[in-house]
């Protein structure tokens, strides 16, 4: 991870720990892999989520969303291998 803000950070880890379930009931998850200083948040998403043809829409509508409304300062959510 990049230096960022330690509270962002925190922030960011609670949101994804409140979208976490909905991605385990389908045998999915996510795992955090970066926070850059321009307030892009890279994302593993594992199990079902990483291969899952509409994992582009969960990224965008589920997970983009609950983080730009919950942490202020994040820009963008991008999936990495």
């Amino acid at each position: 991870m990049m230096k960022t803000d330690n509270r962002m950070e925190d922030k960011i880890k609670k949101a994804l720990e409140s979208i976490r379930p909905f991605l385990q009931a389908d045998n999915g998850d996510l795992q955090l892999v970066e926070v850059s200083d321009d307030g892009i948040v890279k994302v593993k998403l594992t199990g079902a989520c990483g291969i899952c043809p509409l994992s582009v829409i969960t990224l965008r509508a589920g997970i983009e969303r609950a983080l730009l409304r919950e942490v202020p300062g994040i820009r963008r959510v991008e999936s990495v291998e």
